[in-house]
């Protein structure tokens, strides 16, 4: 796909924004590009290309493919990433660049070595599979993967955004960071214009999971639940919507899918592009993950539109699901309490409907793409010198003892 340029003054600070796909982009990051766009930054995405580099060029940004493989390819390809951020880097000189996800971090902070880079933000957006594998090669990664961040991101001018505090004391007790330039902002945000609650449909409730078809996702002990709950004659319709994704170790093959469809326990949506078209019509929103999540965006979506949420009590789903409050925790990797919480949720609309609503209210005070975005762009601000005042959650970067 052929780059478009903006054709704007030069005057403007640029911004770079590193993401191994383009879909992750759009999905997470576009209102943080809008943001800084109306803040006068000339914006860039670097990412590899695929069917959503249209949506990219469409709001005006500048579109750099770059050749991410997923998962573990071999050393020749890996080096040709970074060779090719390298070559972006010194050519385009960003005033800014914000890496998303580990391997961004990674890539792009080798890239960036011998070029002069005014500021670097680093978003870990989950441990993910580097951090919960446990295959040799996963190790060898994940040694890799620490020795480059020990360094990159104790850089002056720099600074570490964690989705959740969890994520951020693993960090800071593998000596990764310092406690005074890194900080949480909760998850990637939600519209919550968009995402919004509708009146419940009428029929049988409808039990959604919907996330990239992996294994850790909790996908088996949901199928699980929902057998269970099948044999004791619950009236209910258990849905898995998502994307697979055949390039990662972890994902699970589409003839498994198929199979658990043919037994009858699930439906399979495929991969859900209209979200809150889906939502409109769910009941409650399960996620059973055992994987290192940072914020998942499924929850957060699940809330804003009003809906329950079931999901297991791991760092990451505590943020988005308040015990009672806004929906059910249950421990991870245990079906029979995952159905017995899925049952609690089916069998009653009046709860349903209260979790939902504190859920929407709990969105709206933590989790807006408006207010993830600004915190974010305050850091910009304050590491450009364009603001006067700390960054949001400079409080946190100063209390080392939280840690």
């Amino acid at each position: 796909m052929a780059v478009r340029k903006n054709l704007v003054s030069r005057k403007r600070p640029r911004i770079l924004f590193v993401v191994t796909e383009d879909w992750l982009f759009c999905l997470h990051r576009m209102d943080l590009g809008r943001l800084a766009r109306e803040k006068g930054f000339d914006v860039m995405v670097a990412t590899h290309v695929d069917s959503h580099g249209p949506m990219i060029l469409e709001e005006g940004f500048t579109l750099f493919p770059v050749a991410f493989v997923r998962g573990l390819q071999s050393p020749f390809k890996e080096w040709r990433v970074i060779r090719e951020l390298a070559v972006l880097l010194k050519r385009e000189k960003p005033d800014i660049v914000h890496l998303f996800a580990l391997k961004s971090m990674m890539y792009g902070n080798l890239a960036s070595i011998g070029v002069r880079v005014p500021a670097m933000v680093n978003s870990v957006t989950g441990l993910g599979h580097v951090f919960s594998g446990r295959t040799q090669k996963i190790s060898l990664v994940r040694m890799i993967l620490k020795m480059v961040l020990r360094t990159a991101l104790k850089k002056p001018h720099s600074r570490v955004i964690f989705q959740n505090q969890e994520d951020r004391d693993t960090f800071f007790q593998c000596g990764l960071i310092q406690s005074h330039n890194s900080l949480v902002i909760k998850g990637s945000g939600v519209d919550l214009k968009r995402f919004s609650p509708a009146p419940a449909v009428d029929g049988p409730p409808v039990v959604l999971l919907g996330c990239r078809l992996l294994w850790e996702k909790g996908v088996a002990y949901f199928v699980e639940a929902a057998s269970l709950l099948k044999k004791r004659r619950i009236n209910a319709v258990f849905a898995l919507g998502g994307m697979l994704d055949r390039q990662n170790p972890d994902g699970i093959p589409e003839e498994q899918i198929r199979q658990w469809e043919k037994e009858g326990a699930i439906e399979w949506w495929g991969f859900l592009e209209n979200m809150p078209e889906v939502l409109a019509n769910v009941h409650v929103v399960v996620l059973p993950s055992y994987y290192g999540e940072g914020v998942p965006k499924i929850l957060l979506e699940g809330a804003a539109c009003g809906k329950p949420l079931v999901a297991t009590d791991v760092r990451g789903c505590r943020e988005a699901v308040r015990h009672r409050i806004t929906g059910l925790l249950v421990p991870p990797r245990d079906a029979v309490a995952l159905a017995e919480a899925m049952e609690i949720l089916i069998n009653d609309s009046a709860l349903r409907g209260e979790l939902g609503r504190n859920g929407r209210a709990w969105i709206e005070t933590n989790f807006s793409s408006e207010k993830v975005s600004s915190e974010t762009m305050e850091v910009y601000e304050q590491l450009l010198g364009m603001s006067p005042t700390p960054p949001v959650g400079a409080d946190l970067c100063r209390a080392g003892s939280m840690l």
